[in-house]
């Protein structure tokens, strides 16, 4: 056995340990759950069992989790470094464990729009965060006004618009798949209103 496989080895035994205590569950609970013994599980977490891939897959399944995550062990993709859109004044971070995921920061100058035809509603969810400033957001018939530190999340089927208010602001948004795409189609039309955080 090599180092590396020593420390893959050490790993996942730490990692089914951490995550069975993470769920609140004795050594037995889970052994039930995975159908094995307790002793058998216990050896397993303490490196006194050899490890098979069939009882990974079991303990994996009984932890609610795959296989794949219970021995990951890539870590050289930790940093992410942002996609920048100097023009829009945003800048994107994927999120990997969850494909389509985008994290979007962006500085607002632009007050909210007054026209409701410059709101735009699409598929999707969007969740977002006042980091400084006061931020106008425009959903449907309401309007709220958001302080730094609050946050709001809603479906992207409503009609909605984000602004500055009283001076720029800086927000964070996260955009699942849909909403991302609702507003890439409208930043590749053209459309400034589709901009995430600007005026939609």
């Amino acid at each position: 056995m090599t180092q590396e496989d020593g420390e893959l080895d050490s790993l996942v035994r730490k990692r089914i340990r951490a995550l069975r205590v993470a769920q609140g569950w004795s050594l037995e609970d889970l052994a039930t759950r995975a159908r094995v013994s307790q002793s058998t599980l216990s050896r397993i977490e303490n490196g006194r069992q050899r490890l098979a891939l069939d009882q990974l897959v079991t303990l994996a399944r009984a932890l609610d989790t795959s296989l794949d995550q219970l021995v990951e062990t890539a870590t050289d993709d930790v940093v992410i470094n942002p996609a920048i859109d100097v023009a829009h004044g945003w800048k994107r971070w994927p999120i990997r464990a969850e494909p389509g995921m985008s994290v979007v920061r962006q500085r607002l100058t632009d007050p909210a729009p007054d026209n409701p035809s410059r709101l735009r509603a699409h598929p999707g969810r969007e969740w977002l965060v006042v980091i400084s400033g006061t931020v106008t957001l425009l959903l449907g018939n309401r309007r709220f006004r958001l302080e730094t530190d609050q946050a709001a999340e809603f479906p992207t089927m409503l009609p909605h618009a984000v602004g500055a208010e009283g001076g720029p602001s800086e927000v964070i948004g996260i955009f699942d798949r849909d909403a991302r795409r609702g507003h890439q189609r409208g930043e590749s039309a053209g459309d400034q209103a589709a901009r995430p955080g600007a005026r939609r």
